[in-house]
C-alpha cells in the first residue's frame, strides 16, 4: 500500500452562513445539520454553485458568485451579500488543507459548493451554507481518457426558456433529478454523459456542463503559406441554457490566443461534423467527447492537440 492510499480522505468541510459568525459557522458534517422541513429538501427550492479551488484559491469566485445571485434572483430568493459567501469560502477551504494537510506544491484540488435554499416552511430566512471537499476522481480521468456520450431529448422546444421563464432553465436551482436521472440512463446505456437536444432540433447543455466544439479551417496566407483559423463554438444562450462560468473563461482566453468564437445555433449534424467536442464545467474541466451515440468526433491525435491548447488556455484563467 502506497503512503497516499493509506491517509484516508479528509472529511467534508461545512460552514454555514450565521450572522453570529462573522465568518461562518463550522458544522459537524457527520451529524445532521439540515431541517427535514427545510424547503431545499422538500421542494428542492434553492440555488447552488460548484467551483474548483486549487492550491487552496477558488477558481472563477466573482462568476460563481455572479451567477449564483442571478440564479436567486430568478427563484425571488434572498441571499446574503457576496462579501459573507467569500468569507465562509475561505474558513471552509482553510478548515479542509488545515485537516488535509494541503499540498506542499499547491496543485491539490478540492470542490467548493456553495448552497441556498428557501429555508424551513413558514420561516422568513434561507438556508445557506459552504461545502468543500475531494474531487470525484472520475473526472480526473475522464479528462484525461474523453467521454463517450448520448444525445437526449429534453423534451422543451429551443424558445421555450422565453416564453415560459416560470421553467427557470437559465438558472442553477437545486431541482436536478431530470439531470441525474438523464445521466443515469446513459449509464446503462455504456455511456459516460449526455448532451441535450431540443425538441426543435437545437443542441443544448449537458446536464452538469456546457457543450464547446471547434473547427479548424486552412487557406492560403497570400504568402505562399498555409493560414489556420480556429474556430471555438457555443450553443446560445437564448436556448434555455444555463451560462458556463468555465465557457465564458475559456472564451475569453481564447479570444487573447487568436481564436475565432462563434455562438451557435447549433444542430447534432454540427457536432459530429467538428473536429473536436466537448463537455466543459468547473469540477471535472475540460472533458473531450471521443463518440457521440457511437461516432467517433474528430480523431484522437486532434483531440488530444486541441485539449492540450485548450487546457494550456484554461490554466490562465484566474
Amino acid at each position: 500500500m502506497t503512503a497516499s492510499a493509506s491517509v484516508p480522505a479528509p472529511a467534508t468541510v461545512l460552514v454555514f452562513l450565521d450572522p453570529a459568525h462573522e465568518n461562518g459557522r463550522i458544522a459537524d458534517s457527520s451529524r445532521p445539520q439540515l431541517m427535514a422541513t427545510d424547503q431545499g429538501a422538500t421542494r428542492g427550492d434553492g440555488v447552488f454553485e460548484s467551483l474548483l479551488a486549487v492550491g487552496g484559491t477558488p477558481r472563477k469566485l466573482q462568476a460563481h458568485l455572479s451567477r449564483l445571485a442571478g440564479s436567486a434572483r430568478a427563484l425571488e430568493l434572498e441571499i446574503p451579500a457576496e462579501d459573507a459567501w467569500r468569507r465562509a469560502i475561505g474558513t471552509a477551504i482553510s478548515e479542509f488543507r488545515s485537516r488535509s494537510g494541503g499540498d506542499a506544491d499547491g496543485t491539490d484540488e478540492l470542490v467548493v459548493k456553495l448552497l441556498a435554499t428557501r429555508g424551513v416552511e413558514g420561516a422568513a430566512t434561507p438556508t445557506c451554507w459552504v461545502q468543500a471537499s475531494p474531487p470525484p476522481a472520475a473526472g480526473r480521468q475522464q479528462r484525461e481518457s474523453g467521454i463517450d456520450v448520448l444525445l437526449l431529448d429534453r423534451g422543451y422546444d429551443s424558445e421555450v426558456g422565453e416564453r415560459a421563464p416560470w421553467l427557470l432553465l437559465g438558472a442553477k436551482t437545486l431541482s436536478y433529478a431530470v439531470n441525474m436521472a438523464a445521466l443515469r440512463y446513459a449509464h446503462h446505456q455504456g455511456a459516460d454523459d449526455v448532451i441535450f437536444t431540443s425538441a426543435d432540433g437545437r443542441v443544448l447543455e449537458g446536464p452538469t456542463s456546457t457543450v464547446l466544439l471547434a473547427h479548424l479551417e486552412t487557406s492560403d496566407d497570400g504568402a505562399g503559406g498555409v493560414r489556420t483559423v480556429r474556430r471555438l463554438i457555443t450553443p446560445q444562450l437564448d436556448s434555455g441554457i444555463l451560462p458556463g462560468t468555465s465557457q465564458g473563461a475559456l472564451f475569453t482566453a481564447a479570444k487573447a490566443a487568436g481564436w475565432e468564437l462563434g455562438y451557435g445555433p447549433l444542430v447534432p449534424a454540427d457536432l459530429y461534423d467538428a473536429d473536436a467536442v466537448w463537455l466543459i464545467s468547473s469540477i471535472r474541466l475540460l472533458a473531450p467527447v471521443n463518440h457521440i451515440d457511437g461516432k467517433e468526433i474528430g480523431t484522437p491525435e486532434l483531440r488530444r492537440q486541441l485539449t492540450a491548447e485548450l487546457n494550456a488556455l484554461y490554466a490562465t484563467i484566474e
